[in-house]
């Protein structure tokens, strides 16, 4: 006989509160992330980055070779005075993703911009480089 409380499996219950579905804050507090859509047509690439709470100069957006680079830093200070207490928090985190965009990528041309909580961004293709190749000489 297995134990059953309100028709669940009491260990099953602690799997749950670490799922994404069930609640997102703990998820986020394992692996901090955030999401992000990507698309793309004959002309670029385009990027949008959800990214609530973050301050546009805690977002940095890098590109080295054909690897794009998101990343942010949160630093939040919470202090409160009143009578019979003092009470300060603090909190920090860091989250980055990188996403592999091919080296058809116009990286002079990218452009980003930041609003409301999300990152946008543009990037520009252009024509792939044939490949080069070199015949070595066999002695």
């Amino acid at each position: 006989m297995s134990l059953k409380l309100y028709g669940r499996d009491p260990l099953k219950m602690f799997e749950d509160v670490f799922n994404d579905k069930v609640s997102p804050f703990f998820s986020s507090m394992i692996t901090p992330s955030f999401k992000v859509d990507i698309s793309e047509d004959e002309q670029a690439i385009y990027v949008s980055a959800d990214m609530p709470g973050m301050k546009k100069e805690d977002v940095k957006v890098s590109m080295e070779d054909d690897v794009l680079c998101i990343s942010a830093e949160r630093k939040q200070e919470e202090e409160e005075k009143k009578k019979g207490y003092h009470r300060i928090e603090r909190t920090w985190g860091s989250m980055s993703r990188s996403f592999t965009v091919g080296d058809n990528v116009d990286a002079d041309n990218i452009q980003a911009s930041y609003e409301n909580g999300e990152l946008k961004i543009t990037l520009p293709k252009k024509e792939a480089e044939p490949k080069k190749g070199k015949e070595i000489e066999v002695k």
